[in-house]
């Protein structure tokens, strides 16, 4: 009996933020390592499902780079990164796509089978449009985003569908790019004016110290964390998803989460408790 108590108070202390966020959309960024942890994922699409039949709308954007990096490695081809970008000629574009295509096809598999509709979106079809991205070296065909167009993405939501956007982009002269899940997801949420941008990954979120996990923030305003950026509190491969999150915030969007997809069902923590699991960055 206590149990059944128990539970049934999870399910009112989520009313409010599922009244709050009916029919508000969500972009959820699931990329890199813990993409390829058949576990991990699990929970996340289980997740990812139970905010749709809440009434919510997910927008799934994923990225693939440690099975591409594999792929690319296997060939005997040399990967190269210029501020995390990878260096993309014809035959590495290739291999990108081929790999975003498959993740993307069992994404949409797994979404299935929990019942859930879905679609699989390739962001170069009339969705992300892209410019070739300048840099201190010619990074070949690494794309900086210019716009995203809605209207594809709406049609499924208005469909009761969850999105799954792969991120590869056209540009206007026609060219296909590779662009940063990331920034794609920044992109699309602000182009669809969403409630939320959630990034997945595999640590907790920013702390103050690194080596403490005490010292973990689950509060930032957009200038508390571009302090804690120049004082390199946040650093390395944080830097990028934090200047998503500013992107976002800046287009409109009205909070910005990064949160441990490592902690079973943490989506569903971050977004439906009053204590979240992840830090969230504000305006």
């Amino acid at each position: 009996m206590e149990d059944a108590i128990r539970k049934a108070e999870v399910l009112i202390e989520a009313l409010p933020y599922i009244k709050r966020f009916h029919k508000k959309i969500v972009v959820i960024k699931y990329g890199g390592s813990i993409l390829g942890e058949e576990k991990i994922r699990k929970t996340v699409l289980e997740d990812i499902v139970f905010l749709n039949f809440m009434g919510l709308r997910p927008v799934l954007v994923h990225g693939g780079g440690p099975t591409i990096s594999d792929r690319i490695r296997a060939s005997g081809k040399k990967t190269d990164f210029v501020d995390g970008m990878r260096v993309t000629d014809e035959e590495t574009l290739a291999v990108v796509e081929e790999e975003l295509r498959n993740l993307n096809d069992i994404i949409v598999k797994e979404i299935g089978e929990h019942g859930a509709k879905v679609a699989g979106l390739n962001g170069k079809d009339s969705i992300i449009v892209a410019e070739k991205k300048k840099a201190k070296i010619d990074l070949g065909l690494v794309g900086n985003i210019a716009e995203v167009s809605k209207s594809l993405i709406e049609e499924e939501l208005k469909k009761d569908k969850i999105p799954v956007i792969l991120p590869m982009a056209r540009g206007k002269d026609k060219e296909v790019y590779n662009v940063n899940a990331d920034e794609a997801a920044s992109s699309i949420a602000a182009a669809l004016g969403a409630e939320k941008l959630v990034l997945l990954t595999n640590v907790k979120g920013i702390l103050r110290r690194a080596d403490d996990p005490h010292s973990f923030l689950s509060t930032l305003t957009e200038k508390e964390a571009k302090s804690l950026i120049k004082s390199e509190v946040i650093s390395l491969g944080m830097i990028p998803k934090v200047n998503a999150c500013f992107d976002a915030l800046d287009k409109g969007v009205k909070k910005t989460h990064i949160i441990d997809a490592r902690i079973p069902h943490a989506l569903l923590l971050e977004i439906f408790t009053d204590e979240g699991i992840g830090t969230e960055i504000v305006k």
